[in-house]
């Protein structure tokens, strides 16, 4: 698949420009399902990342050592650095540092999981949005300040991006691997765009780049959304044609890589974006 670019006709990779105003929310409602201790000191990777709320709020607010954005539209990757710095920007002021920010990741799955985000942030200080967006609108961004006086694991610090066709393409940060990876609404599309093949090496991708015991979170997109998605271009049309596979075949295409049973973790989302979340751990 071709790099994606602000040229683009129609956003055929779900690289949708201004996705989060169609669905808006200070806290992300899928990361509300996990476990608190799912991120905690961990190497994250998100693949399709877009404009990067989410890899931004995981940095910030889930305690992870280092959290990687990927998309393949490079206009979008832009607006995720930019994102950092308005999400740095009306934090709260202070350090940032907190008891968890460098809890080991082999530790964190020691934690018990449960209970909600906004009550149980493993890492809740400082507070996000604490200045209103006015604040940025008026008087600009705040400079990011140098690593020495935040450290490398602490928010800002701790979270990055790529342009990249991930599922064909290795990333410098893949040679350490990750503890987890992300799959927010992504399936489809790479289900459309290079067929059953293309998502089969998405999964085997994310089985190589994570540690044992790594965690893959995917939230699977419902078969009767292809319909329409395949309708913008003649290309995933055709692909649409020739698919075997369906989401429900997902678990055991997994099992089959390397990953145990899925982790239900609940449905969240309105109209459309109503979804599962599911969790796949990689076996020893």
């Amino acid at each position: 698949m071709a790099r994606a670019t602000s040229t683009s006709i129609a956003p055929i990779h779900g690289n949708y420009h201004g996705y989060y105003l169609k669905r808006p929310s200070v806290r992300d409602p899928r990361l509300a399902l996990l476990p608190p201790s799912t991120f905690a000191g961990a190497r994250v990777l998100d693949v399709g990342c877009n404009e990067g709320w989410v890899t931004c709020e995981i940095a910030q607010s889930w305690g992870a050592h280092k959290v990687v954005g990927v998309d393949i539209d490079d206009t979008l990757i832009r607006a995720a650095w930019r994102k950092r710095r308005t999400v740095w920007s009306l934090q709260e002021p202070g350090d940032g540092k907190s008891a968890t920010t460098n809890v080991p990741a082999e530790n964190s799955k020691k934690r018990k999981r449960g209970s909600s985000l906004v009550e149980n942030s493993p890492h809740p200080h400082p507070q996000p949005d604490y200045f209103p967006m006015s604040c940025e609108h008026e008087s600009g961004s705040l400079p990011i300040p140098p690593l020495e006086t935040r450290g490398r694991h602490v928010f800002p610090h701790n979270v990055s991006f790529r342009t990249a066709n991930w599922v064909a393409t290795r990333i410098p940060e893949d040679v350490d691997g990750y503890d987890v990876v992300i799959a927010f609404s992504i399936s489809k599309w790479i289900h459309l765009n290079g067929g059953d093949a293309a998502l089969v090496t998405f999964f085997r991708r994310v089985y190589d780049v994570l540690k044992p015991g790594g965690m893959f979170v995917l939230e699977p997109q419902a078969w009767d959304t292809y319909a329409k998605a395949k309708r913008m271009d003649e290309r995933l049309r055709e692909n649409a044609k020739k698919l075997e596979l369906r989401p429900d075949d997902f678990e055991n295409i997994l099992g089959t890589i390397g990953f145990g049973p899925a982790e239900r973790f609940g449905v969240t989302g309105e109209g459309g974006f109503r979804r599962p979340v599911d969790l796949y751990t990689k076996l020893d």
